[in-house]
């Protein structure tokens, strides 16, 4: 992806699965990469592998750990270009078997934290003449799932749809850009569905490709959102999703 290069980049969620595959495409792209999960020996070793990236230890539930991820990236590096809002939890059974706790915690992973490190990052793009959001959506908040029960899940993805576009709407003249990705199945997501034969059969069977997502189909996509060759692109949700929504 062209005009990547320099850019301060952080994205949530990065010590496994396709936020790790994330921050490794923006790094290969010439990107200085922050790394931020609860976990600190995957993101530790992953930056030390990458050589130039920062590794920030934190639960993005925490508001004070919010404030800190963007803070030591100001300090570090003087400045946020693009956040990539990967962090996420699912849970999946019947909504009246879905303990309270549960919810609470979905929607506070899934969205509110979102929300506020919008919040907080956006003044930081817009002291330094722009930047750009991309939040990590799903397609189960288009389109309900005949296998598996998301009410708190597709609940909070909506939520990040409406978000995305609200904040575009309210940060376009400061030259923030706010879109999202609506992914469809992938390995190395939130969940390990896709390890199931027959779930991956009903994947192939519900998309018009046929088959489940490669993790770089959904780089690309959130890496093109981030450059600067989507920037008369904001308040869009792109569905990565092997045609999932058009079926």
């Amino acid at each position: 992806m062209r005009r990547l290069t320099g850019k301060v980049v952080i994205v949530t969620g990065a010590s496994q699965g396709l936020g790790e595959a994330t921050a490794r495409a923006f790094h290969a792209a010439g990107a200085t990469v922050v790394l931020a999960a609860r976990r600190a020996e995957p993101i530790q070793a992953i930056a030390a592998e990458l050589g130039t990236a920062l590794a920030v230890v934190g639960d993005v539930t925490d508001e004070a750990d919010r404030v800190r991820l963007v803070e030591a990236t100001v300090d570090a590096y003087e400045r946020i270009d693009v956040l990539v809002n990967n962090a996420g939890i699912t849970w999946a059974g019947a909504p009246g078997s879905e303990p309270a706790d549960v919810s609470s915690r979905v929607l506070d992973t899934n969205l509110l934290a979102v929300l506020r490190l919008c919040h907080l990052v956006a003044p930081v793009m817009a002291d330094h003449g722009g930047g750009a959001i991309v939040n990590v959506s799903s397609i189960s908040a288009l389109r309900s799932f005949d296998r598996f029960g998301l009410s708190a899940y597709a609940a909070s993805k909506a939520g990040v749809d409406g978000l995305t576009r609200e904040l575009a709407a309210q940060w376009g003249r400061s030259g923030v850009r706010v879109n999202a990705v609506a992914p469809g199945f992938f390995p190395g997501g939130t969940t390990g569905y896709l390890q199931d034969e027959s779930v991956r059969d009903w994947v192939s069977d519900h998309t018009a490709l046929g088959r489940p997502g490669r993790p770089e189909e959904l780089t690309a996509a959130v890496l093109f959102l981030a450059s600067d060759d989507a920037a008369y692109v904001t308040g869009q949700v792109l569905a990565v999703d092997g045609g999932w929504t058009t079926r």
